[in-house]
């Protein structure tokens, strides 16, 4: 999991941070992206690509995370800015932002100089060296501990959109198109929060 940090400071990058993003499946909710450092000293037995953890591991390991981590980000494209430009452009503005907002505890900004990026696409505005692997989320301990920050971030959002929008049931699928949530489109319509250009969401605009 060290393989792809170990090769990049061999060839002299200092900071290199791992970057994913969560959420471009859902029918409703943002596009969350995360950035992180993690010191060569990082130790978290059982990190994995978040979508292979329980929420309560990913809570847990979100928190080892956050404490041992050099530095970090997360932001996020909304709905309205993935209708607009499609969901794979918000994906990487997301990333974009995220490594923009990176930052050490004191709240110092901090960017890094080498990126790792989950998927087969680099941020092809972001100056910085940078490397998209395939399944990164599996291979990177930086991918890896981005993937986990990501989706623990992206359910606190979807479960604050559940208290506004009590009726989709955004606290159990997050967006996601479930039974139930497509259900509820259908009876209740899409709220604010759904992406109007998505199938099973544009169907049924009223």
């Amino acid at each position: 999991m060290w393989s792809f940090e170990e090769l990049a400071i061999s060839k002299g990058y200092r900071y290199i941070a791992g970057v994913d993003e969560a959420g471009r499946g859902p029918l409703a909710g943002p596009v969350v992206s995360a950035a992180v450092i993690l010191p060569r000293s990082f130790s978290c037995p059982g990190i994995a690509d978040s979508k292979k953890l329980t929420p309560l591991k990913r809570e847990k390991f979100y928190s080892i995370i956050m404490e041992q981590a050099v530095a970090s980000g997360t932001a996020f494209a909304t709905s309205e800015e993935i209708d607009l430009i499609n969901i794979l452009q918000a994906s990487l503005l997301s990333m974009k932002r995220a490594v923009q907002k990176m930052s050490i505890s004191d709240g110092s900004q901090l960017i890094p100089d080498y990126l790792l990026i989950d998927g087969i696409f680099t941020i092809e505005s972001e100056k910085i060296d940078q490397e998209a692997i395939v399944h990164g989320d599996a291979r990177s301990i930086s991918i890896a501990a981005a993937s986990i920050l990501a989706k623990v971030t992206r359910d606190r959002i979807m479960q604050g959109l559940h208290f506004q929008y009590p009726c989709y049931g955004f606290d159990k699928h997050k967006g996601y198109p479930t039974k139930l949530h497509k259900e509820a489109i259908v009876d209740h319509g899409p709220s604010p929060a759904h992406r109007k250009t998505f199938r099973g969401v544009k169907e049924f605009i009223r």
